[in-house]
């Protein structure tokens, strides 16, 4: 029973990962769509935001099976 508590519990953590990548490409969309020629600088810092905000949901899943 509690590996399936863990489960339901990092499926619900996943919510947070879920929306900081839609957070982080949505300001990269309005940013390109006010400064075009900006779009390299920004994608680079979204490529790495977007990898910080997946480690943490990576690292969650890992403590659910650890814990379980």
């Amino acid at each position: 029973m509690t590996g399936s508590l863990n489960m339901i519990g990092y499926g619900l953590a996943t919510i947070g990962p879920g929306i900081g990548v839609a957070l982080i490409f949505a300001a990269v969309i309005n940013g390109t769509a006010r400064q075009p020629e900006a779009r390299g600088a920004l994608m680079g810092t979204a490529w790495i935001g977007f990898a910080v905000v997946e480690a943490l949901a990576i690292i969650g899943i890992a403590l659910a099976f650890v814990l379980g």
